[in-house]
């Protein structure tokens, strides 16, 4: 049996015409805010289907900006965001493509931050303020922003989950969900948890002495006062 979160049912509080195009949006660009970290420079946002027919009339764009300045979707600022991002110095480019057989509200966030690293994430806004994302950096995984994450690239061999799973158990990390991914066998694979709680540095730290393992990211669950 399915179990429905209030945004189901009631849907969000929110500034905008629609829960999909604007509260949802929203959330998506903060969850990207969050992955990608401070001292962000600029962003593109590749817009796909339906975002990018109705971006502008459904309050889209100010949306997703608010949402990369950390912004809820409630925020009365919201709607004047563009000029919020202009006076912070952010730089803010809309482009338009297909991005595949994905969800029609889906956005493609090419992040550059002043160091002058690159990071890009792909998520949907997928109903009632709901998202889902789907790529961080080209690697697949698939997390709702709702708790903490931590994404661990690997190589894939027998007992990788066991041993991972094992260091969260012996920490008293309960996991909340779980989602394993890879390309080939015998090659790369990804593994996403969404825990109970945060993870901590040390927990990561025993993860990464494990071997074989190639990165490992951490990403604080959304928050929304």
């Amino acid at each position: 049996m399915k179990n429905y979160s209030a945004f189901d049912i009631l849907g969000p509080i929110m500034i905008g015409p629609s829960s999909s195009h604007t509260a949802g949006a929203a959330r998506l660009a903060k969850v990207a805010s969050i992955i990608a970290g401070k001292d962000i420079m600029s962003v593109q946002f590749v817009l796909h289907g339906s975002f990018a027919k109705t971006y502008k009339g459904h309050g889209t764009d100010k949306a997703l900006i608010a949402g990369i300045l950390g912004m809820d979707p409630w925020d009365d600022r919201l709607k004047d965001s563009m000029n919020i991002a202009k006076e912070e110095g952010l730089n803010i480019e809309f482009a338009f493509a297909d991005l595949g057989d994905v969800h029609p509200n889906t956005v493609k966030f090419v992040i550059t931050k002043k160091s002058g690293r690159v990071i890009e994430i792909i998520g949907s806004s997928v109903g009632g303020g709901n998202i889902l994302i789907f790529s961080v950096d080209g690697e697949a995984v698939k997390f709702t922003g709702n708790y903490p994450t931590i994404i661990v690239r690997h190589k894939d061999i027998p007992g990788m989950i066991s041993k991972v799973s094992t260091i969260l158990y012996e920490e008293n990390v309960n996991i909340a969900f779980m989602n394993v991914y890879r390309n080939s066998r015998g090659l790369n694979a990804t593994m996403v948890f969404e825990t109970d709680s945060i993870v901590g540095r040390d927990v990561l730290n025993r993860i990464k002495s494990m071997g074989n393992i190639y990165n490992i990211r951490e990403i604080a669950p959304l928050v929304e006062s």
